[in-house]
């Protein structure tokens, strides 16, 4: 459920663009699976080994210490969700102006001013409700799987037919152009970010049932190889009806697809693909916020990031902070140069998590392991995640580079702001003036023990500070 997302609905074009033909196009959408699958049991075994929820910040941290933990944290906050979202959200706005603009590409202008109406609706609905928030969840998930069943029986329906010129070998591996080494890394950032979400059940070691036996490999087992299955069929289907040229000139896929094989139905797909896309943009508001108030509850961002409404008992700073850095990052830049962003910093996120995974093996190697996977599947992992690194790095050295700028932002962020202790007062007193200004403006208070109902809050009772200490802080 969090794997399949609007990357379906975006990635398709970037990934054959890069590839130069088909057959290498679906080559790496398989690939992409695999790669995946390798990743996800070597995040099992730290699952296990270090039951904690909260992923990778809760693995980096574990194993490298705090500063590499906070710059993961950074990271995330300052590019990976907010992307994400800004990815999400374009996405949504051109499925629903294609049909308004369908000889053209939507109006840079629209695109950005509709997808900023509805990041601020849904920010105002996760701040005013947890259960709205969920309800429309659970409500606009419906759309995603609609979208891409009815595109995979269309697909299969073509072939029946014997509509699938473009798939037989000779017309699949007819380059136009010779992809080079860093064109084919770049491929597989487009592809890996309609898979990113594989490492979200790590999110939740500590409330899976008897993960240390076999509902987490098991869960992997099933839910990566059915989400590559679905992909690549997905991709099967678009290349029964289009030509690889008619994809990409396409801004929206699954809209062209339709207008193909559904006639007087075609509105049924962008319909359903703005549903997928709005329920997206829902979920990763939800999820993002809980990771500021997870980090401010942990003292690696500002205490007022760990306040809660009054009377909502939702995360409203965290939300606000969420949806200003995804409207910034949405003005800055296109939708496929950002998907390369958050591509590039997810992969050297799940490699530093994963290297981290051997060297908890040489510091710690008598840790119960229930989980504990062959050395060569981190290893195999790490070679692929060093070429895909190296070669985009080496074909989009700005974009790349930009990003680890911004990663490398956070070291003085962590020295001055979590490592120096004894602040002189005058920044003390700044710092709480601020969190009051924010108080008095957002009606939030840190959240305390017996307050609201347990159902409402965004965390659990047994999350919170027990100490003393914990709680005077």
């Amino acid at each position: 459920g969090n794997i399949i997302g609007s990357g379906i609905f975006i990635s398709p074009k970037g990934v054959l663009e890069h590839s130069g033909s088909v057959g290498l196009a679906l080559v790496v959408w398989v690939i992409g699976g695999g790669i995946a699958v390798l990743g996800s049991l070597c995040y099992a075994e730290l699952g296990v080994a270090i039951p904690k929820s909260g992923g990778d910040y809760s693995y980096v941290t574990e194993i490298f210490g705090g500063l590499a933990g906070f710059l993961l944290l950074w990271s995330a906050v300052l590019i990976m969700y907010p992307t994400s979202l800004a990815v999400i959200a374009l996405t949504f706005s051109n499925y629903v102006l294609q049909p308004v603009f369908p000889n053209c590409i939507p109006p840079y202008n629209a695109s950005r001013v509709l997808s900023t109406v509805c990041l601020l609706l849904l920010t105002w609905v996760n701040s005013s409700s947890v259960r709205w928030a969920t309800r429309i969840q659970d409500i606009f998930t419906a759309g995603k799987l609609l979208a891409l069943a009815l595109i995979i029986t269309m697909g299969f329906i073509q072939i029946f037919k014997g509509n699938y010129e473009e798939l037989t070998p000779s017309n699949a591996f007819d380059f136009w152009m010779s992809p080079s080494v860093g064109q084919l890394a770049l491929a597989f950032l487009q592809g890996s970010f309609a898979f990113s979400g594989w490492n979200f059940l790590n999110y939740v070691t500590e409330e899976l049932v008897d993960p240390r036996r076999q509902n987490l490999p098991r869960a992997i087992f099933i839910s990566i190889p059915l989400v590559t299955f679905v992909y690549t069929f997905t991709n099967i289907a678009y290349f029964t009806a289009m030509s690889p040229q008619e994809l990409l000139s396409s801004n929206a896929v699954a809209v062209t697809f339709g207008e193909k094989l559904l006639g007087y139905f075609s509105w049924v797909m962008p319909v359903s693909v703005a549903l997928s896309t709005f329920g997206g943009i829902n979920g990763y508001l939800f999820t993002s916020s809980r990771l500021c108030f997870s980090g401010a509850r942990e003292g690696h961002l500002p205490s007022l990031l760990a306040m809660i409404h009054v009377k909502h008992c939702t995360p409203i700073p965290a939300l606000l902070v969420c949806c200003l850095t995804t409207i910034i990052i949405m003005l800055v830049g296109d939708t496929y140069t950002l998907i390369n962003y958050v591509s590039f910093i997810n992969y050297l996120c799940y490699g530093v998590t994963i290297i981290g995974l051997i060297v908890l093996r040489w510091k710690k190697p008598k840790i119960f392991r229930p989980i504990k996977v062959n050395l060569l599947v981190p290893v195999t992992y790490l070679l692929f995640w060093a070429f895909l690194l190296i070669f985009s790095f080496y074909s989009e050295p700005v974009v790349c580079g930009i990003g680890l700028i911004i990663i490398l932002t956070g070291v003085p962020v962590f020295f001055l702001g979590v490592y120096w202790r004894n602040k002189p007062k005058c920044v003390n007193r700044l710092a709480e003036s601020m969190t009051y200004w924010g108080q008095k403006l957002c009606f939030v208070v840190h959240p305390q023990e017996g307050a609201p109902e347990e159902d409402d809050l965004p965390f659990t009772h047994s999350q919170l500070p027990r100490s003393e200490k914990s709680l005077k802080k």
